[in-house]
């Protein structure tokens, strides 16, 4: 919004297309034009984005803007397959590869055809990490004129700021993500039952929108047997997860593969401890034993482990982890960075002509 808001002062127009929901107020607010468009992000259907590059193909026709900017998989390539019929220059952002390049499938072949395909328009190709920015030119998918570096999305470090650290009477673990197994939830789910069994007394909180329709989607009634077994607090969702990571001891998230993880972003920018794997998007926002700890992937005993090892630190580190993240975000992630590189990046698009 932030990013908005500095293109509409600098007298930009701005138009946002994306499927209408209960923030698209916002941006029609702050003064974007907004254009509803219908995407399924649950997964490859090929009428259905075949349908979505039409679609964009026609609102980009009439629209005629002088610069488009992607985001999310499938704005990346079917938006710009769109935008390169009809010669308009694009700016891409790779916010996260889920799952699919973990896998050696027909899905993972067909998206790694499509991004080679689509990725040979666009004149800047941003990647959130130095590992999907690596791979990404290992597999010679994208031109390495192209590409470059973002710290993620950034985040706003005066919204996101330290409270004063307080250590709860029974430590609090948190887990901020939509419900699908991509997250680690299953994992973080067998960590707790871990930790319940051995007698830990701690509280395990799930912050996070159920998604049951999703392909990695977690079915109502197992989320229904984790609450009514008290296995966790489910908290349900909110506009707002200040409150939640402020009343947190530490934030956990098993992920798979990130781009670069918000919820960390702002976990760490309050000055919270974390626990994450160790993959890409994590482990560049989370340094193992400076603000952090690290666990394997798909790991529920490791997960475990270093969740009991983070309960069992005294105050004195716990507070210095919490600082050490600040620290790190202020000096890496700041967003003033990712709106700075962006409107040079435009600029030069707009001299160029």
């Amino acid at each position: 919004m932030n990013f908005v808001k500095d293109l509409l002062v600098k007298g930009y127009e701005v138009h946002t297309i994306a499927p209408h929901d209960n923030y698209t107020h916002l941006l029609e607010e702050a003064g974007c034009i907004h254009h509803d468009v219908k995407m399924d992000s649950r997964g490859a259907n090929p009428i259905k984005d075949i349908a979505l590059t039409f679609e964009l193909w026609g609102i980009y026709r009439k629209l005629r803007p002088d610069i488009i900017l992607h985001y999310t998989i499938k704005p990346n390539v079917y938006g710009t397959l769109a935008a390169s019929f009809l010669k308009i220059p694009t700016i891409n952002n790779v916010c996260g590869l889920g799952t699919v390049f973990l896998k050696n499938n027909l899905v993972s072949a067909i998206a790694i055809f499509l991004y080679k395909v689509a990725f040979r328009f666009p004149k800047r190709v941003f990647f959130q990490n130095p590992d999907d920015l690596a791979l990404f030119l290992n597999k010679n998918l994208v031109p390495a004129k192209a590409a470059d570096l973002l710290p993620g999305s950034g985040i706003d470090l005066s919204r996101f700021q330290p409270s004063e650290f307080k250590r709860n009477e029974s430590f609090t673990f948190l887990l901020i993500s939509r419900l699908i197994t991509d997250k680690g939830i299953m994992e973080y789910i067998e960590a707790v039952k871990k930790l319940k069994k051995k007698g830990v007394n701690a509280r395990f909180q799930l912050l996070g929108a159920k998604d049951p329709e999703h392909k990695r989607g977690i079915q109502l009634p197992v989320i229904e047997s984790w609450i009514n077994s008290g296995t966790i607090e489910y908290l349900g969702t909110t506009d707002d997860v200040r409150t939640f990571i402020n009343a947190a001891d530490c934030i956990v998230l098993p992920s798979y593969r990130e781009g670069t993880p918000r919820t960390l972003l702002e976990a760490a920018s309050s000055s919270k401890p974390i626990v994450a794997t160790d993959v890409p998007g994590c482990h560049h926002v989370v340094e193992d034993r400076y603000n952090g700890l690290l666990c394997k992937l798909k790991s529920a005993d490791d997960l475990a482990a270093k969740m009991e090892e983070m309960l069992s630190l005294d105050n004195a580190t716990l507070k210095k982890f919490g600082e050490n993240g600040r620290k790190k975000i202020e000096f890496e992630f700041d967003e003033k960075m990712v709106i700075t590189k962006y409107l040079q990046e435009i600029s030069s698009l707009q001299a160029a002509g």
